[in-house]
């Protein structure tokens, strides 16, 4: 709304003009959904109070901690109220509401918090821990990743691998010789037409007797650019039939002008890869189906229709994590903080085409987005940290454990970042484990590895205090953070 009123008024006041930036429209939504938690967190903690939505405490818990939690019994539980109303009052305020990514990951968190409010609402009913059985919440999951996944495969992410960067030019001498054969043409060549459309800015690089200097590369680069963003690159007689792939005569099947920008730049890409196919090479195809492999500049591992498959794992698993990770006052939520933000500073650098070309990332430009979406859920989070932090006044329940994991999952699949999730959301990754080895070792050889798990309940059975298991743990999910971001070079 912001967005939109500032570009109406900009005209009269030229200030405004900065509300335009994706920058200062998320820390608008952090500060917005900050504040709007502060100012409705008392009410929605009365009212859960009034309808006795309060947290059950397990006497058969390990008689040890049960001592020690069971102070908690009677708070308010569903806090994750607080977070998804503040999160979509947030965004409405200051995202750019054409944004398809933002609206996929803002569904993705709603319907996963629907999951989990449903699944209160039978524990509220039942009087008891016991909400939704472990079947009907997997399903859900399910449900909310293969709609994501079958979406992402039918209607791809702009990653615009399409695009020309500086590393794309495998043979400088070639392009320079090929372009300049292409403005001594009679005939109509590939090369002819590529030169009636660089602009003028192109034509002085080239100019320049040694190519090897990168502003005069960088320009040439920005040219060719230029070109592949154009409706009328392509005309029948400057390319023979038999010169172009399959997926290049598909695409103008369905007409250049209609075409949205992702398909056109892959059209005219592949239009130029045709006309010098020394010099430019070939940009990957199906990027959407494609998982980078972290710490490899151009490895890629095609899933195809199987990606629909990983998209459900990674949004069961991390939902769950998140989930499982809830058992300690302000511990769930401090940490999710952690991990959003590594995720919305990702998505800050791969919207950027100078950013992500020198770290050799994804470009993905309806990823700006993303971070407006990162702010506000920090915000958000920090606000409901305020209510959660120890003595907690009110707990997330599943509304909002399996919200917030439904958001990191989301996040680190639109910036095609999903291998480095293990990383980001290394603490996570922990809990989940420590469950998973504790189970199998009881059933395996009837022995516990842990006092108790999740492993945050083993450190309190050794004696720390509530407080600082929390304060040690975000340590650990900050120190992963900082691991994750400093990968992000190695290429």
């Amino acid at each position: 709304m912001i967005h939109y009123l500032a570009q109406a008024l900009l005209p009269h006041f030229s200030a405004l003009n900065v509300f335009t930036y994706h920058t200062v429209r998320a820390g608008g939504a952090a500060l917005t959904g900050f504040f709007l938690c502060l100012l409705i967190g008392p009410r929605i903690i009365k009212e859960l109070r009034r309808f006795e939505v309060g947290q059950h405490i397990k006497e058969e818990h390990v008689a040890a901690l049960h001592a020690l939690h069971k102070a908690k019994a009677g708070t308010p539980t569903m806090g994750g109220i607080m977070i998804i109303l503040s999160t979509i009052f947030s965004l409405l305020l200051w995202s750019t509401l054409t944004n398809r990514l933002m609206w996929v990951a803002l569904g993705v968190f709603i319907l996963l918090g629907a999951v989990g409010f449903i699944d209160d609402l039978i524990k509220l009913k039942r009087k008891h821990n016991d909400g939704l059985s472990a079947r009907a919440k997997f399903i859900g999951q399910v449900f909310t990743g293969a709609l994501l996944g079958l979406y992402l495969v039918a209607n791809p992410i702009a990653t615009s691998p399409s695009t020309l960067s500086m590393s794309d030019i495998e043979d400088w001498n070639a392009l320079r010789a090929g372009l300049e054969a292409g403005r001594d043409a009679k005939a109509p060549s590939p090369a002819k037409r590529l030169w009636e459309r660089l602009p003028p800015e192109a034509f002085k690089s080239l100019a320049y007797n040694d190519m090897a200097y990168s502003s005069a590369r960088s320009e040439v680069v920005r040219g060719l650019n230029n070109v592949l963003a154009q409706h009328t690159f392509y005309a029948a007689e400057y390319w023979p039939e038999n010169a172009l792939i399959a997926e290049a005569k598909g695409l103008l099947e369905m007409r250049p002008e209609k075409l949205e920008a992702p398909q056109l730049y892959r059209l005219n890409r592949l239009l130029l890869e045709a006309a010098f196919p020394a010099a430019i090479r070939p940009a990957l195809s199906q990027l959407h189906t494609r998982v980078g492999v972290p710490g490899f500049k151009n490895l890629f591992v095609p899933l195809g229709v199987f990606y629909v498959f990983f998209v459900i794992l990674i949004i069961v698993s991390v939902s769950n994590a998140v989930n499982i990770t809830d058992g300690l006052d302000g511990l769930a939520v401090g940490a999710s903080i952690i991990s959003i933000f590594t995720y919305a500073a990702i998505a800050y650098v791969i919207s950027r085409a100078d950013w992500s070309e020198y770290l050799y990332l994804i470009y993905i430009p309806e990823a700006s987005e993303l971070f407006v979406f990162g702010g506000a859920l920090l915000g958000t989070g920090l606000g409901f940290l305020w209510f959660n932090s120890h003595p907690a006044e009110v707990f997330m329940g599943d509304t909002g454990s399996l919200a917030l994991g439904g958001a990191i999952a989301t996040l680190a699949i639109l910036t095609k970042q999903e291998l480095l999730l293990p990383m980001v959301a290394g603490l996570f990754v922990i809990e989940a484990a420590s469950v998973v080895l504790q189970v199998a070792s009881y059933k395996l050889t009837g022995k516990r590895i842990f006092r108790m798990a999740p492993i945050h309940h083993h450190f309190e059975l050794l004696g720390w205090s509530e407080t600082k298991v929390t304060m040690r743990f975000w340590i650990i999910a900050f120190l992963f953070a900082m691991m994750s971001l400093g990968t992000l070079k190695l290429r």
